[in-house]
């Protein structure tokens, strides 16, 4: 599959979790990090979507150890939490 057909399936499943807040935080991570991303870095997204919501969101937000697989630029990216759109 090709780069840019990888990256509107990973967006769908990005923008699609469950629920709002999860939508946000992941969908809002992927808008603003994906362009920069490497085939290697969009395979570790890919696998990262496999897990589950409460799971992505407790790293993210730091409640949580990530397991060592997703330790790394990814997950520093996704715990700065510079992305998401706050209402003022």
């Amino acid at each position: 599959m090709d780069r840019e057909t990888r990256l509107k399936r990973l967006r769908f499943r990005a923008w699609h979790r469950g629920t709002k807040e999860a939508d946000l935080l992941i969908g809002g991570f992927f808008d603003a990090r994906s362009a920069a991303w490497d085939d290697a870095e969009i395979t570790l997204v890919e696998e990262l979507l496999e897990e589950q919501d409460v799971d992505i969101m407790a790293w993210a937000i730091g409640t949580d150890t990530c397991p060592e697989r997703y330790r790394g630029s990814i997950l520093e990216a996704l715990q700065a939490l510079n992305y998401v759109p706050i209402a003022e």
